[in-house]
């Protein structure tokens, strides 16, 4: 049980606060409701190069990174399809630093030619280094294209095109900035060795005076059900052939999920999973294989991906994994094979628990997906999905209308 606190600005920023004295350490973290899927269709990637800009200094603190160090704390961020977070870990005697670091940003972020410059050409490496000098390193820039054709999970975080960082203005980086960096728009969370009482004049001081903004109402179009199968074949210099099978599922926060979440760890979670047994220890058709969903805030995608064994033809190793599918789509899973999942779900999100960072973290994303009490009702929402729930997911999910299949075809040396 994680025992959190509450309270909200007048200003729409929204706090929580989770005490735990058991080490002298605090997090904050600030997670901000703008992700990849909220950009342009012509102007991707500006949620992803925003984690960049926020650590290029502020108006009244050029460096953001030298006061932080200097209060022996870290620091760090990460940008989704669905979100941006950043995080502070600090020793709680100078958690007010992370007050004045985080609320000097957000109400007013140094813009400058040379920060933007800097940050560009951060990224632009980050692509060619990530998406393009990694073998498969571009299977998502071509899987997501090819699963979506409407809604903007179309696009990875890094954007659809790097020109549209290249040719990012001044104006379009702060229109964005203006747009979602507000209050209104963002949920602080405090945990660790902190006092609810002290957090509420500590956000009250730094954060009170901030202008709202506009709160940021989505209206994002939705995928149309897919009813074809799709294939995409790409023949690049990577080490061994490689198949990608996207199908659609539901949205992280559908009733559907943790089933569905529990059939992937069926299929592909260490080496008893069946595909794992299967298809690699038995047959040795793959070198690996791993069957993981994206838990997207909209609906997301059911992934299947492997490398395949030297002298296996894509119709072989294809044909295999459709067998094990079928398998169970027609076959109630054993219960003792249920149970032993769902006990690895246990170890993984009590494992996971014992992090405060985690806490704050966890705490932040369920607040932004629905509310943040929902982080206490997790594993019990595990715990009762049956055999069947997870016979029925397979069932919707695993046919060829639904599929959409990347090939990787290694280049003849």
């Amino acid at each position: 049980m994680i025992n959190f606190e509450r309270f909200q600005l007048d200003n729409g920023l929204k706090v929580l606060v989770h005490e735990d004295s058991s080490s002298p350490l605090a997090v904050m973290d600030i997670i901000y409701n703008v992700g990849a899927r909220d950009e342009d269709f012509n102007m991707t990637g500006f949620a992803h190069l925003f984690e960049h800009l926020m650590f290029g200094g502020s108006v009244n603190i050029p460096s953001y990174d030298k006061p932080i160090e200097d209060a022996s704390g870290n620091n760090n961020a990460f940008t989704s399809n669905d979100l941006t977070n950043y995080y502070l870990t600090i020793p709680s005697t100078n958690l007010e630093t992370g007050f004045w670091l985080e609320s000097d940003r957000m109400l007013s972020l140094a813009f400058s030619e040379k920060s933007l410059e800097v940050q560009r050409n951060v990224v632009i490496e980050e692509y060619r280094q990530r998406y393009l000098n990694q073998p498969y390193g571009d299977a998502w820039l071509h899987l997501r294209p090819l699963a979506y054709k409407l809604h903007p999970y179309r696009w990875p975080t890094i954007g659809r095109d790097i020109a549209h960082i290249e040719n990012a203005q001044m104006k379009d980086v702060k229109d964005f900035f203006k747009k979602f960096y507000c209050p209104a728009n963002a949920t602080l969370v405090l945990a660790g060795d902190v006092k609810t009482s002290n957090i509420s004049k500590l956000a009250e001081k730094w954060f009170g005076d901030i202008p709202s903004g506009g709160k940021h109402e989505r209206n994002l179009p939705v995928e149309p059900v897919q009813s074809e199968y799709r294939e995409l074949e790409l023949e690049r210099d990577v080490p061994v052939n490689s198949i990608y099978s996207a199908y659609h599922m539901c949205a992280r926060g559908d009733s559907k999920f943790h089933s569905t979440d529990l059939l992937s760890d069926i299929l592909s979670n260490g080496k008893s999973s069946r595909l794992y047994c299967s298809l690699v220890q038995d047959k040795k058709m793959f070198l690996d294989i791993n069957a993981y969903v994206t838990g997207d805030f909209d609906a997301g995608l059911f992934v299947i991906s492997g490398k395949i064994a030297p002298g296996v033809a894509f119709e072989d190793a294809e044909g295999a994994i459709e067998r094990e599918l079928k398998k169970i789509t027609e076959n109630v899973v054993p219960d003792k094979e249920l149970q032993k999942v769902k006990n690895k779900v246990e170890a993984s999100l009590l494992f996971s628990e014992m992090n405060v960072l985690n806490r704050a973290i966890s705490l932040a994303i369920f607040e932004l997906l629905s509310k943040a009490d929902d982080i206490n009702t997790e594993l019990e929402k595990y715990f009762a999905v049956s055999a069947n729930d997870v016979q029925d997911r397979a069932t919707e999910i695993f046919h060829s209308g639904n599929s959409s299949i990347l090939r990787y075809i290694s280049k003849k040396k």
